[in-house]
């Protein structure tokens, strides 16, 4: 019932919203009359406000273009290579005419983002994206809004999450030969949970892994998420926070946890630095700064906008990763795409390096809580293990900003570049050391270390069709634009 009224309202809504928006148009607007009014401007100004505050906030764009690698500029074409009910994996190619720029970029290491789906859209993580495609082939998991997913889709739980990441990371695996993958923040728990099924399969598994701000062990440090999680009974979230769709939407009837709700959850985490963001904003355009105008609408844009999850997935993860703390206690069994049960052992991973984030002043996943993979993935020799702790970052600090460009960027970049076959085989001769990952707060010394032996996922990468392949010859590709990765 909530669902109906909230979406009743944002029906009503609606229209006065889009009034205020052509409203504060005539106002501002230096050829209409009633901008010469007295006060015109804190008119204009508060209309604005008001069209923002009442608004529907719609999917937002990844919108990347462009990057520039070493300053030479390269067009991003966004594709999608694989749509599932509930996910699409989508692709970043890079496309350049420069013959030696695009003979840089085809060497460049494969990695899988796997975005949160934690109500907000993987866009959330463009800064991430548009950093990491100047030095890497970039997937991401693009999760839907669970209410536009029709109740013939069937249903979606945390299981099949985890057969998602792992058929995404067998397609890019069949393209290059092996890949890297990146979670950030919710998916950490279930990508170590694919991996580790992968590893006790005897599967190829990713040649690192790297884990950010996520809930491994939420009992470490716990923030107000988790003692919400804790507080609270699995019944009451399954009574009082689970709805279902309306009719005006495609996925009619779906059980889900609203978007509306996590958002209002969000909101209430910080309520007087929104409320003073939205002032600001206020006065902003009262003084005509339209760059810090425009920085505000971008920033909601993207924060406002949320998505429903389907309500089997939401609750199993409350139960498996904030109540019963499945993984950590050795107790987690997984249905995989064939129906197979399997119990999840990360110590039964032992070709993938593994690296962790963390943000000191995270305030949604705490202190420790992303390292205890470290206890976890026994298998993983010691010094493939590394740890780093980000010095005044917050949770988006690590993964956007400048912190996650200035700082974390620069180590993830080393630690993928340290474990990517072909770039070891260019770089580093047979007897010098490997790059050595300088982290604030190290699981274990960073010191220098003699070349190891090739990995067994190195081996069979090598041994691909895909790593055999050269890159055509500069005449044939001078002149026209060429596809980079």
């Amino acid at each position: 019932m909530l669902y109906q009224i909230y979406e009743t309202q944002r029906s009503f809504m609606e229209p006065f919203s889009d009034l205020a928006q052509a409203a504060a148009k005539i106002y501002d607007n230096p050829l209409s009359p009633l901008a010469q009014m007295p006060l015109a401007q804190r008119i204009s100004a508060g209309l604005q406000l008001w069209h923002r505050l009442g608004k529907d906030y719609e999917k937002p764009e990844f919108g990347i273009r462009k990057v520039a690698v070493d300053g030479v500029e390269v067009a991003i074409h966004e594709r999608v290579e694989i749509d599932k009910a509930f996910c699409e994996l989508r692709r970043f190619k890079r496309f350049t005419d420069d013959v030696d720029t695009l003979n840089k970029l085809k060497d460049q290491p494969p990695v899988l983002i796997v975005a949160p789906m934690s109500g907000h859209y993987a866009t959330l993580l463009r800064d991430t994206v548009e950093t990491m495609l100047k030095d890497h082939k970039v997937y991401i998991t693009d999760w839907k809004n669970a209410r536009l997913v029709p109740l013939s889709d069937g249903d979606f739980h945390l299981d099949d999450y985890i057969n998602y990441v792992q058929e995404f990371i067998r397609h890019i695996q069949a393209q290059y030969g092996n890949c890297h993958v990146m979670s950030v923040c919710q998916p950490t728990v279930p990508v170590l949970a694919a991996v580790s099924l992968m590893a006790s399969r005897g599967e190829l598994t990713p040649l690192s892994m790297t884990m950010m701000g996520g809930p491994i062990d939420a009992r470490r440090s716990p923030t107000a998420v988790n003692d919400l999680a804790v507080e609270r009974s699995f019944s009451w979230f399954e009574n009082n926070v689970i709805y279902r769709v309306p009719s005006n939407f495609p996925g009619a009837g779906r059980r889900v946890y609203p978007g509306f709700l996590q958002h209002s959850g969000f909101i209430a985490m910080n309520p007087n630095r929104h409320a003073t963001s939205h002032y600001d904003y206020f006065k902003d355009l009262i003084k005509g700064d339209d760059a810090s105008a425009e920085a505000h609408r971008k920033f909601y844009d993207e924060y406002n906008a949320v998505l429903d999850m389907d309500a089997n997935f939401y609750l199993d993860t409350i139960r498996v990763v904030f109540q019963d703390f499945n993984l950590v206690n050795g107790t987690w069994d997984v249905r995989g795409a064939d129906g197979k049960i399997e119990r999840v052992r990360p110590q039964d991973i032992t070709t993938t390096a593994l690296l962790t984030v963390e943000g000191e002043l995270d305030d949604i996943s705490g202190s420790g809580q992303t390292e205890a993979a470290h206890d976890l993935c026994t298998g993983i020799v010691r010094k493939e293990q590394h740890h780093l702790t980000i010095k005044g970052a917050g949770h988006y600090g690590i993964f956007s900003g400048r912190r996650w460009r200035d700082v974390v960027y620069p180590k993830v970049k080393a630690f993928i570049g340290e474990h990517q076959p072909a770039l070891i085989a260019k770089t580093a001769p047979a007897a010098t050391s490997t790059v050595t990952i300088p982290v604030a707060v190290a699981k274990a010394p960073a010191a220098k270390r003699p070349a190891r032996k090739a990995t067994k996922a190195a081996a069979q990468q090598a041994a691909s069709p895909a790593a055999s392949k050269t890159p055509s010859s500069p005449a044939r590709k001078s002149g026209r634009r060429a596809s980079a990765a």
